[in-house]
């Protein structure tokens, strides 16, 4: 009988790809409240009435078939604007295909095919059964928002397994509250394997944000999504601070995630994962924007929402607004891609600046003995850091006339002023002057694909400085909406320094204050097949010509630094670049 399909895409499809334990008709359903696809439209009978569609003239929608062509020819602006116009029904058999296919973009890791994922579970659980008991979830999960969106206890077990191999795999995530529900989404979609594959790519993806894995990435997350609100929906957030001057708005923000996850309806939720495993985490960024806006104008016109009603816990409050959203998945999309002035762009500077105040902060705290001591070996908290440190001084050329102790360090000050998630990479030795040329062409070919990238320059005078780079060199192909190739790239992560003889880290200046500096604070890497540039604006922080062998440097606006030489002008001596393993 058709009843008795375990998910939503057809019986055939479900037989041949599924487990056993998806298929074996004596289990557990696998979803309480399912949602069929049959043979026959006829069959099709959802058992929530809350994912009923109106009946009517459907309108023509895009197939999987037209949307992996365009993935196939990398038009992601084509993809992103299908996905974002295009509302299949919650019952559509496209996301069988369309999800995995979106999370394959991410992916990294090719070794994760061709079985590698019960290879993965044997080796954790010694064996591919399910088993009965209860599975103990990894230290990163929050067992407070565990949300099963209708699974039953055997699409539980399945969820659990999942994120346990995946904590197994990928032993960085420390925490990550929103893995388990978004695995749970997925298990209605497809299968086992398939949604670990999609989680391996979400949370490996490098070019975006899906999935925060540690609790400074959430804390920044959740305070970015905060200033931006602040800006985006002023009118909301006076009014909430307004009617509870005793609340802090922190406290409302920290729970930003569960008004879509654990508020909205279902089929709110499936249609914002259509464009979200494309574009990644910005997605719900706009999505809560408007949910604030939409909160708004209901406390000002409903009495449920009545001033009395929240001002004790406008969190709360949110997320019951939520489960009863007076818009349909339509609108709520519509509204939040409408939202102007919140380009990726914007919200990575937002995002840096968070997370490099935050960091200061902790450091600050600390008192002055532990600021002299982070200058040194603060960010140096496991053995592994001081072997990097160890191996990168062996290749070192500019420890040239510098005592092996004042090499070290030098690293160790370098080493401090590093992002924390990057000193626990073991850097390899990309480039050098010394080995490989002065050419400007070389250098691209062995490290334009890395990122991020340490260059470090000895001059002829034996001044030592450089420039930690966020971004690929390889960016300076990459095109606009009209096909120019974008004359500056990088982002707010990129910073100078100067090792000798003066020893200085020269930041970005938009991680301290909220004013905007102008488009001259924001030139953090250049380049061509003539030069290479880093920081701009009224003068050049670091300039190199083609044949790599004469540069200048000059203060400019988006470090404001001094010239990290005397004369300007110097000639190289060595250049070297480091990359990270692993990253």
């Amino acid at each position: 009988m058709v009843g008795k399909v375990l998910g939503i895409r057809d019986l055939e499809q479900f037989s041949s790809r599924r487990s056993s334990v998806y298929v074996d008709p004596e289990c557990d359903k696998f979803f309480e409240l399912p949602l069929f696809i049959a043979a026959s439209s006829n069959d099709i009978t959802p058992k929530c009435q809350c994912w009923q569609f109106s009946p009517g003239k459907e309108p023509a929608l895009r197939s999987f078939t037209e949307i992996k062509q365009l993935l196939q020819q990398n038009k992601k602006g084509d993809v992103k604007k299908i996905l974002r116009e295009n509302y299949w029904p919650i019952n559509s058999a496209i996301r069988s295909q369309l999800w995995p296919a979106l999370c394959a973009q991410h992916l990294t890791k090719q070794n994760l095919l061709d079985g590698f994922y019960w290879e993965m579970v044997h080796q954790v659980f010694g064996t591919t059964e399910l088993s009965e008991r209860p599975i103990m979830l990894p230290a990163f999960v929050d067992a407070t928002h565990c949300l099963p969106y209708h699974l039953t206890s055997t699409g539980r077990a399945v969820a659990d397994r999942i994120v346990n191999v995946l904590g197994y795999d990928c032993p960085d995530i420390t925490y990550s509250p929103v893995l388990y529900p978004i695995t749970a989404i997925l298990l209605h979609f497809m299968s086992e394997e398939e949604a670990y594959l999609c989680l391996a790519g979400l949370v490996g993806s490098k070019e975006k944000t899906f999935i925060n894995q540690t609790k400074l990435q959430h804390e920044v997350t959740w305070k970015t999504v905060m200033q931006i609100a602040k800006k985006h929906t002023k009118s909301a957030i006076a009014y909430f601070q307004r009617i509870c001057p005793g609340q802090k708005l922190e406290r409302v923000f920290m729970d930003w995630c569960w008004w879509i996850l654990a508020g909205l309806p279902f089929q709110h939720l499936v249609r914002i994962m259509d464009c979200y495993f494309h574009e990644g985490i910005k997605v719900l960024y706009r999505v809560a924007l408007v949910i604030i806006n939409l909160f708004h104008k209901e406390c000002q016109s409903n009495n449920e929402w009545s001033p009395d009603n929240i001002k004790n816990d406008i969190g709360n409050a949110l997320i019951k607004f939520c489960k009863k959203i007076p818009v349909s998945p339509a609108k709520l999309l519509h509204a939040a891609f409408s939202i102007r002035g919140l380009s990726t762009q914007y919200i990575s500077r937002i995002f840096i600046k968070t997370e490099m105040t935050l960091k200061s902060r902790s450091v600050l705290s600390s008192g002055s003995k532990q600021l002299i001591k982070s200058r040194s070996s603060d960010n140096l908290p496991t053995s592994q850091s001081q072997v990097n440190i160890q191996m990168m001084s062996h290749t070192l050329t500019i420890r040239e006339k510098l005592h092996s102790e004042s090499c070290r360090n030098l690293l160790f000050t370098l080493w401090s002023w590093l992002p924390v998630r990057i000193t626990m990479y073991q850097p390899v030795l990309l480039y050098t002057t010394e080995e490989h040329g002065c050419s400007l062409t070389t250098f691209y070919v062995r490290v334009e694909q890395h990122e991020p990238t340490l260059l470090m320059i000895k001059t002829c005078n034996n001044e030592v400085f450089g420039a930690y780079c966020s971004s690929r060199w390889f960016e300076r192909n990459v095109k606009d909406d009209k096909g120019q190739r974008q004359a500056y790239f990088g982002t707010g992560e990129t910073f100078l320094f100067s090792l000798y003889p003066e020893r200085a880290k020269y930041p970005w200046v938009g991680i301290e204050g909220d004013r905007d500096l102008g488009h001259s604070s924001e030139l953090f890497m250049a380049a061509d097949s003539k030069m290479i540039t880093i920081g701009g604006g009224e003068g050049q922080a670091i300039w190199m010509d083609e044949n790599i062998r004469f540069g200048k440097t000059d203060g400019c606006k988006t470090f404001n630094n001094p010239p990290l030489c005397p004369s300007g002008d110097f000639e190289i001596r060595v250049l070297e670049v480091y990359g990270f393993v692993g990253i």
